[in-house]
């Protein structure tokens, strides 16, 4: 028997698998469902100070490898999340959720982190600062300025369990600057990767860009997304204070990824286009695919392997 116990600062989980933000998390039926799940916790998706429609239809594409999407932050606003969150956790004392929001501006964070603050939330809070698929809105934390400037103001008025969702660096020198502009807040996790940003696909019959938004232009998920997010976390795992914990997304498809991922340093892993192509089932089939993988290795416990990547 293996033990899939991980945690994240003083939180505890019994099963290192979870949503990621923007699959089967809209509304609060789709999060119920996740929580009846295998999925050792969930997180809702990322809300705006305002209630979205997001982008036009299609938006969302499989392919060969994974997934294209330009959702355009479609959500019920972050007020209505906050309101479900509250509700789990007093169902569910022993079961930490995670709260996601996302500004379409940077002053848009210290507006509803001051919220969440005054309120009875007592779990995780998600700060997006990678949505790629928002027109005419850059993703935040390829700015580090900027990224500097709403850490400072956040935390400023908010003194919660708090983690940032990054979107994914291709250059040792950009793992080294954001990481050292992280490790100066006091930060319980990071999420690391969110999709690929502006991928195209192209529908072979017509010669026509597969979804709608921004001229065919989306985040890119799933299987193509692994070697990227395998790096991320590593980068991240040698580079933040070990009290930051990282929650590996990007690139599962069997339990090896997952396994992979938290080799890599990662404590908790989200399941994202898998989750969207699969269902729910996905949790279950993963789960007892890593499960295997650990036994195979002869491993009992996360901990064990977890960080502990060999270099040649």
């Amino acid at each position: 028997m293996v033990n899939l116990h991980t945690s994240i600062g003083s939180f505890q989980f019994n099963n290192v698998l979870m949503n990621a933000s923007g699959v089967h998390c809209m509304t609060a039926a789709e999060l119920d469902e996740v929580a009846q799940s295998p999925a050792g916790t969930l997180v809702t998706k990322s809300g705006t100070l305002q209630p979205r429609d997001g982008n036009p239809a299609p938006r969302y594409a499989s392919l060969e490898l994974g997934s294209i999407n330009s959702m355009g932050l479609p959500n019920k606003g972050f007020r209505y999340y906050l309101d479900y969150a509250i509700a789990f956790q007093a169902a569910h004392p022993d079961r930490p959720i995670f709260l996601s929001i996302a500004g379409t501006g940077p002053a848009d964070y210290a507006e509803m982190a001051a919220v969440i603050q005054a309120s009875d939330f007592t779990g995780l809070t998600e700060f997006n600062l990678s949505c790629p698929n928002v027109p005419g809105k850059p993703q935040i934390a390829y700015d580090l300025t900027t990224t500097e400037h709403i850490l400072d103001d956040l935390f400023k008025v908010f003194k919660k369990p708090a983690g940032i969702k990054l979107p994914p660096f291709f250059d040792l020198a950009q793992f080294d600057a954001m990481a050292a502009l992280l490790n100066r807040y006091p930060l319980t996790f990071i999420n690391s990767i969110n999709s690929l940003g502006n991928g195209l696909a192209i529908d072979a019959a017509t010669d026509t860009a597969l979804i709608l938004p921004k001229g065919g232009f989306g985040g890119i998920g799933g299987a193509y997304a692994k070697p990227i997010a395998l790096a991320n976390v590593r980068a991240f795992r040698q580079r933040l204070r070990d009290d930051i914990a990282i929650i590996g997304t990007g690139g599962v498809t069997t339990g090896r990824d997952v396994y992979e991922l938290i080799l890599c340093g990662a404590s908790l892993v989200s399941l994202g286009t898998v989750l969207q192509e699969e269902g729910l089932p996905a949790f279950t089939r993963l789960t007892q695919e890593l499960e295997a993988e650990m036994t195979a290795k002869g491993y009992a416990t996360i901990q064990d392997f977890q960080g502990q990547l060999k270099t040649l």
